[in-house]
């Protein structure tokens, strides 16, 4: 998806010109992968623009870097601020932000601790990620020919710029024989997530999604999922889940910032369900709904940006 250029991006703690949001050719980041980012989406809901989980996206940043033993420069409050501070700037009423931290230039070489970090929050208009109709009509996935990366090769549950690499592999070869989404088994077979999604089927009215230990991304949209269900009364379960199941199972979708709560309507061809969106499925979109497009917060999630109605 094209980005449209905006006003400006954080960088570092300054606002600087879109245009201007460089990186050096010799950063580390460029030769070695080394970038840690987050996904969040603002709404414009009934109650004003406001971002949603915010924090929980900041503090999830934070620890990705953790694990490849860097610390941020900023912190989550810092972080947060800077973002509703750049949709404001931008004068955006909904949007996709992009936090994300990078090795700089530097020591050039895999041992990249020496290298600065550099931090940057860019925010852009961003429609649906799966097309305009997928949310109401489910999207065509197939079981991926690769497998996502094993938990003791590269650490999953750090959203690190490297581990797309193998995202991108999935993506590419879904899109090119006529799918949406790729789906990936993990090293033992049994289901892990999309490219950039994590997976749940209904089955007999329960919900169930993998584990974190299935080599995926414990995602902020899929824990949002889980109490939306655990709120609609939808027993939650987490375990294995072989590739049959998703050939056999009542309802199925893909959760994620950029395509939210997207169904799934079939699997390598074969129907999901009765190839239309379930009736869990529809709650838990609508429950959603209730938060992101009617401003509805019991859970705290929205961070404003602006006052309803000011320009």
């Amino acid at each position: 998806m094209p980005i449209t250029p905006t006003k400006t991006i954080w960088k570092n703690g300054s606002f600087v010109p879109f245009e201007k949001a460089s990186i050096h050719v010799l950063s580390h980041v460029v030769h070695y992968g080394s970038s840690w980012f987050e996904g969040i989406r603002c709404y414009e809901t009934e109650q004003g623009t406001a971002i949603f989980r915010l924090h929980d996206h900041m503090r999830r940043l934070h620890q990705s870097l953790k694990v490849y033993r860097t610390q941020l420069p900023f912190s989550v409050d810092e972080l947060s601020e800077a973002a509703v501070d750049l949709v404001r700037r931008n004068k955006l009423r909904q949007c996709y932000i992009r936090p994300f931290a990078l090795r700089g230039f530097g020591d050039m070489g895999v041992y990249g601790l020496r290298c600065p970090v550099e931090v940057y929050i860019a925010a852009w208009e961003w429609g649906a990620y799966l097309g305009d109709d997928a949310a109401s009509n489910g999207v065509d996935v197939c079981i991926s020919s690769w497998d996502r990366i094993s938990p003791n090769s590269m650490p999953s549950m750090a959203k690190a710029g490297g581990n797309y690499m193998n995202s991108q592999l999935v993506k590419m070869e879904a899109v090119e024989n006529g799918y949406a989404e790729g789906i990936c088994l993990d090293a033992y077979g049994n289901i892990s997530e999309g490219s950039g999604e994590n997976v749940f089927v209904v089955v007999n009215n329960e919900l169930i999604t993998p584990p974190a230990a299935s080599s995926l991304l414990p995602g902020i949209t899929r824990d949002t999922v889980i109490a939306l269900a655990e709120e609609l009364g939808v027993t939650v379960r987490e375990q294995n889940i072989p590739r049959a199941m998703l050939y056999s199972c009542d309802e199925m979708f893909l959760t994620g910032t950029a395509v939210e709560i997207t169904p799934v309507k079939s699997v390598d061809r074969i129907a999901v369900g009765r190839g239309k969106v379930g009736n869990v499925t529809r709650a838990l979109q609508q429950a959603f709904h209730r938060i992101t497009v009617n401003g509805e917060d019991p859970y705290g999630w929205l961070t404003p940006v602006r006052k309803t109605g000011s320009k």
